[in-house]
């Protein structure tokens, strides 16, 4: 019964893995497609297109990386060893951070674009 359950979360966890994959891959297209009117001339001005554009591409990132580290917990919450603990510590700790600070910076360019100023 174990096995069973075993495999049943690695490909559950596949599924998510592939998810993160669709979301990178259909937020890169539409970031490709954005950039093309931004260059063009379409969207405004250039600075503010790229910022727009930057941090629409940004916030899809950040949903990507939520997606791989379910994955994660889920390979490891099946009779985890303390070796498989320990390195999904690790890397739920350098998602984490990178994750805190593109939101950081997508709530800063907010901030920023509310007040009607560049961000920093």
């Amino acid at each position: 019964m174990q096995d069973l359950i075993k495999e049943a979360t690695e490909w559950v966890a596949v599924g998510v893995e592939v998810a993160a994959v669709v979301v990178i891959a259909v937020a890169a297209l539409a970031s490709i497609g954005r950039c093309v009117l931004v260059w063009t001339g379409r969207t405004g001005t250039v600075e503010a297109g790229i910022e727009g554009l930057r941090l629409r591409l940004a916030r899809w990132l950040a949903v990507a990386l939520e997606f791989t580290l379910a994955a994660d917990i889920l390979r490891t919450a099946v009779a985890p060893s303390w070796d498989d603990i320990g390195k999904l510590a690790a890397i739920a700790a350098l998602r984490t951070l990178l994750n805190f600070f593109l939101q950081r910076e997508i709530e800063s360019a907010a901030r920023a674009e509310r007040a009607g100023t560049p961000a920093a």
